[in-house]
């Protein structure tokens, strides 16, 4: 089993805190950064609980 493996798994054990740390990340960048870009810091953050929901489901296949 390798590295990334393992990584899989444990993305696909902790996928809802993983989106709930994604939330809080973008939250932060999003209080920082203003109005003019939170659109681009929610797509952000859209795009990468996607990457983490396919992983969790590859896991769940496997």
């Amino acid at each position: 089993m390798g590295i990334f493996d393992k990584v899989k798994g444990l993305i696909g054990k902790n996928a809802d805190q993983i989106d709930d740390g994604i939330d809080k990340a973008a939250d932060l960048v999003a209080d920082k950064v203003g109005e003019e870009h939170a659109d681009k810091v929610e797509a952000a953050a859209e795009k990468a609980k996607d990457v983490v929901e396919d992983i969790a489901e590859d896991e769940a296949d496997d």
